[in-house]
Order: structure tokens, then sequence, then C-alpha cells
């Protein structure tokens, strides 16, 4: 197969959870134009808006409402996105994810739930969903969202270092176990992003700056710079990659 070629995803159907802004959003994108049929799951009605955006584009990108913070719900979740697949699911991107911000001594135990909850028992159970169906046709490839706290303990953000350290940890145990059965189980990390998430960041002067003296690369990074490496991880290319935790972040992570 020419080399090009490893990067097309047509007929390939993906699931791409917080698809309907910030990071997911960007990575919906790149997957539709690489030629997957995408359906994003989301628990607002943004996720509506952008694939309708998406197909008015001529993408074949897809909505579904969803409240994954709801861990009973999350199996009827998945398979109703497999259903509106047509019953296949090539490639999960695990990027749903939240933030807490209180100091360690003050850190709400709801809050901690809630976090832990979204971003790793989440990620886990649709791993393992679609882990099922994956080994029954012998390939699949799943991208989890890890970040910089999956390396660094971070600043009153207890819950989301914890949640985004087991990612990366999960990430490598299921590379571990499912490698041999066709399946790729990656990871990326994305460094200080500009989305809704790290709005408080962007906005606060001094504390922007300092970032992006951090930053090689000298800027923030944007969800079009997600695009890459989720259509990498998604294709053939990556084919013997596996448990891998790939930084995307202007170098921040080896300054």
């Amino acid at each position: 197969m020419a080399i090009l070629d490893q990067f097309q995803l047509k007929g390939k159907n993906a699931i791409v959870t917080g698809g309907g802004r910030g990071l997911g959003l960007g990575i919906s994108e790149g997957l539709a134009e690489a030629g997957a049929n995408v359906l994003m799951i989301g628990s607002g009605t943004s996720v509506e808006k952008a694939a309708e955006d998406f197909k008015a584009k001529g993408l074949s990108v897809h909505a579904l409402r969803g409240n994954l913070l709801d861990q009973n719900a999350v199996p009827s979740i998945y398979t109703r996105a497999r259903d509106m697949l047509n019953g296949r699911v090539d490639i999960l991107v695990n990027n749903a994810g939240m933030q807490r911000r209180h100091p360690c001594e003050e850190f709400p135990l709801s809050d901690w739930t809630d976090v832990l909850n979204l971003n790793l028992n989440t990620v886990f159970q649709l791993c393992q969903l679609a882990g099922r169906d994956m080994i029954e046709i012998g390939y699949g490839k799943i991208i989890n969202m890890a970040s910089m706290l999956s390396f660094f303990g971070g600043y009153t953000v207890p819950a989301y270092a914890a949640s985004k350290g087991g990612v990366a940890q999960l990430t490598k145990a299921l590379a571990n176990e499912w490698a041999g059965k066709g399946i790729n189980v990656n990871a990326i990390a994305p460094g200080y992003m500009e989305t809704e998430m790290n709005t408080n960041l962007i906005n606060d002067e001094t504390r922007s700056t300092e970032i992006i003296a951090r930053i090689p690369a000298k800027r923030w990074g944007t969800p079009e710079d997600m695009k890459g490496v989720a259509v990498f991880l998604a294709g053939s290319a990556s084919d013997y990659i596996n448990g891998a935790v790939i930084p995307v972040d202007g170098a921040y992570l080896v300054r």
C-alpha cells in the first residue's frame, strides 16, 4: 500500500466523544476529512450544531446526545452509537473530559468523583465495550486523550491529574492485552490548547505569558493541531505503534 493511502480512512466508522467542541471538534473534522464516517457524542446542543456544519461541508459526520458522566448510561449510549454506524466501530476516540479546580486540602469529594468518572471510568467502559467488538473482527483503533498532567502533577487539579495519569496507564495495559488481536490502543497528550477548558488561563495575562515562555513553539496549540496525529493513529500507518502516549505540545514537555 502506498504511504499516503495509509492515512486514508474511507470506509472506516469512528466514534469521537466530546466531539462537538474544542479538541474533539478538530479531531472529528480531521477524521472526516480523511474519509471516515464520524459519529460525535456530546451532552449539549453544540454536538448537533457541529454535525450540521460538517455536513454542509460535505463531510460524513453525525451527532448523538448522551450524558457520559452517568456510568449506568454509558453502555446504552455506546450501543446507540454503534447502531448508528451500522453495527461496526473501527475507531474510538475517548476525548470527552472535564476539569475542576480547588486547593488539594479543600477539594470536594463530589468533584473528585465526577472528574474521575468522566475522565477515567467512562474511558475504561468505552474501551472495554468497543474492545469486545473489535476483538471479534480482529481490527480496531482506540485513541485516548491523555494530558501534560499524565506526566506532571499540576496545581489545584488533583482529580484531573489522577485521571489523566490513569488514562496513560490504562492505554498501556490495554495495548499489552490487545496488540496481538489486531487492536491499537494509543493516547494523545495535548499541551496547552486554546479551548474552553483553558479560558481562565488564556485570559490571565501573567499566567498566559508564563506558559508561552515555556513553550518552544511560542504559541498555544489549537484543535487544528490535533488533526494530523489523530488521523495517523486512526489509520494503517500506525499499525505497529501500540501503548504510546504522544505529546502534542509545541515541545513544552521537553523544555
